[in-house]
C-alpha cells in the first residue's frame, strides 16, 4: 500500500493545548467547493455535516461557505450570497484554471477578504480548494494572519491532473507515484517543466496550511510521498450521522441476494465491472443474484452516458437501474439490499458510501486497493476482490448467495460504526491546538496586490 511514511501521521486527540480560552466561543468557518443543497457529492456532505454538528454546540460560532458553478448568486453583481440562512454563504464561481487550481474571477479576492474580515474566524477549515482556488488561503492569511488554516484532502487532485484519481487516462492503469516525466506522458500537451512548475505553484499556497486532514492513512501516505510535511498531517475520518433503525439484512422471501451500487455512475466507479459481472452470471444461468443501481450519470461525458444507456437497455433481468436519489433516502435504500458493492477501479480515499453502508449495518464488497481496502476489513466489515476482476467477483457472489449465513452472521456483528471513526471532539481538539508548524508568512512575490494572485507566477498553462 503506497510508500512508507517517513515521519508521524498524527491522530487528533482531546487534551491538546488550546489557542482560545475555555469560555470564549471558537469561531469556525467551514469552506467547501460545493454545497449539498446543490451538489450531492461526498465531500460536500462531509463538510456540511461538520458544520451542522458545530452549529448545535454552545462553545462554537460557525458558518458555512459553499460554491456553485454558474449559480446566479441572488441578483446581478452579487459575488457571495446568503440564500438559505445567516450562517450559510454561497459563492457563484466564474473562470477557473483547473491545471493549477487558480481562481481567475477578478471579483473574488476583494469579496472573500471582506467576508473573512467580517466573520473574523479563529479557524477556517477548507474542505477542498477547487472553485474557491488555492489563493483563498493567501487572502485569509493576509487579512487574518493568526487564523488557523485547516485543509481536508479529499482525493489526489494536487498530485494527479487526471481528475485526482491517479489512474492513467488511456489504459486506466493504477499510478503508484507521480513525477513530472510520468505526468507529461499521460498529458503530452504539457511538458515535464509545466508539471514541475505546477507542483511548485500549488506548494506555494499549501505551505500556508497549519494542519492537513486525510480521511485515510493511504491518502496521507500518498501526499507525504509527494512532498507535504508529515508533521502537519493528521488522519481523521469524515463525520457521518447515525442511521435510523438500522437492522441486519434478512434473507429475502424469493431467495435472491440483492446487491446495491450507490453514488456517481462512472467507469472509474466500476459501473462496467457490475455490467460484466451480471452478464457472466446470467450466462451461467445464475438466477439468485441481482444488482440494484442507485445513482446519477448526468455529469459524465456524452460518450459515457451513451454507453451506460446502451448497456442498461440490453441488460438482463438481474440488473435494475433506479436512478438518482436524495441524501435523505440513502438509509432506506441501503436497508433494502443485503450488501453494498463498491467496485471502483481507482484508489479511492474514504468513500462516503462505505460509511453509509456500515452505519446501516450492510456489509461492503469492494475492490482490494487504497482507501477501500483500508476502510473495509476483509471478512469483518465485508469482503474484498481483486480490482476489476469480474471472474473472482462473480465467484465470490455465488459463494455468498449459496451460503447466506456468511453475510447474515457478518451483518449481525456490525454495530453501525465504521472500523475507523472520528467525533466532533476530535475536530475541536485539532482546531484548538496551538500551531507548532506555522508557515513563515505571505510569499513575498504575492504580497503586493491581491489582483496579482490568480494568474501570478511563470507557470505556463495550455488550453
Amino acid at each position: 500500500m503506497g510508500c512508507a511514511v517517513k515521519g508521524p501521521i498524527r491522530r487528533a486527540r482531546p487534551g491538546l493545548a488550546t489557542a482560545t480560552s475555555a469560555t470564549t466561543p471558537l469561531r469556525i468557518l467551514i469552506a467547501s467547493h460545493g454545497h449539498p443543497k446543490i451538489a450531492n457529492g461526498g465531500a460536500e456532505i462531509s463538510a456540511f455535516q461538520l458544520f451542522e454538528e458545530l452549529q448545535a454546540r454552545s462553545d462554537c460560532v460557525s458558518w458555512f461557505l459553499g460554491c456553485a458553478r454558474g449559480h446566479a448568486a441572488g441578483r446581478p453583481g452579487v459575488v457571495i450570497s446568503q440564500p438559505w440562512s445567516e450562517a450559510e454563504f454561497l459563492y457563484g464561481t466564474k473562470a477557473f484554471d483547473w491545471f493549477k487550481f487558480a481562481n481567475q474571477d477578478a471579483r473574488f479576492g476583494s469579496e472573500i477578504e471582506r467576508l473573512f474580515k467580517a466573520l473574523a474566524p479563529d479557524v477556517v477549515h477548507f474542505h477542498h480548494y477547487i472553485n474557491l482556488g488555492l489563493e483563498a488561503m493567501l487572502y485569509l492569511r493576509r487579512v487574518l494572519p493568526d487564523c488557523r488554516i485547516v485543509l481536508t484532502l479529499h482525493e489526489y487532485l494536487a498530485i494527479c491532473h487526471h481528475y485526482g484519481q491517479m489512474v492513467t487516462p488511456k489504459h486506466r492503469a493504477l499510478c503508484h507515484g507521480a513525477s513530472p516525466e510520468k505526468c507529461a506522458k499521460c498529458f503530452p500537451e504539457f511538458s515535464p517543466s509545466d508539471f514541475y512548475l505546477r507542483q511548485r505553484y500549488i506548494m506555494r499556497f499549501l505551505d500556508l496550511v497549519d494542519v492537513f486532514i486525510a480521511p485515510s492513512r493511504f491518502l496521507a501516505e500518498r501526499y507525504i510521498a509527494w512532498g507535504l510535511p508529515a508533521e502537519k498531517m493528521t488522519v481523521l475520518e469524515n463525520l457521518m450521522p447515525p442511521a435510523v433503525d438500522a437492522l441486519p439484512a434478512k434473507r429475502s422471501l424469493d431467495g435472491v441476494l440483492r446487491l446495491g451500487f450507490f453514488g456517481q455512475i462512472s467507469e472509474l466507479k466500476g459501473i462496467k465491472v457490475i455490467f460484466d459481472t451480471a452478464e457472466a452470471l446470467q450466462a451461467a444461468s445464475v438466477a439468485n443474484i441481482s444488482f440494484e443501481i442507485f445513482g446519477d450519470y448526468s455529469g459524465q461525458s456524452f460518450e459515457a452516458i451513451a454507453d451506460f444507456q446502451a448497456r442498461i437497455a440490453r441488460a438482463g433481468p438481474n440488473i435494475r437501474f433506479s436512478g438518482p436519489y436524495q441524501r435523505e433516502q440513502v438509509d432506506r435504500l441501503m436497508q433494502s439490499v443485503h450488501a453494498v458493492l463498491v467496485p471502483s477501479i481507482w484508489w479511492e480515499n474514504s468513500p462516503v458510501v462505505i460509511q453509509e453502508a456500515l452505519r446501516n449495518r450492510r456489509p461492503v464488497i469492494c475492490s482490494d486497493v487504497g482507501g477501500m481496502a483500508e476502510k473495509v476489513r476483509d471478512g469483518v466489515d465485508g469482503f474484498h476482490f481483486p480490482l476489476g476482476n469480474t471472474v473472482i467477483l462473480a465467484a465470490l457472489l455465488r459463494t455468498l448467495a449459496d451460503n447466506r449465513e456468511l453475510l447474515t452472521e457478518l451483518g449481525a456483528r456490525l454495530d453501525g460504526r465504521p472500523a475507523i471513526s472520528s467525533t466532533i471532539e476530535d475536530y475541536l481538539a485539532l482546531y484548538r491546538a496551538r500551531p507548532s508548524h506555522r508557515a513563515s508568512g505571505i510569499p513575498k512575490s504575492a504580497a503586493a496586490r491581491s489582483d496579482n494572485v490568480p494568474g501570478s507566477g511563470t507557470l505556463a498553462t495550455k488550453p
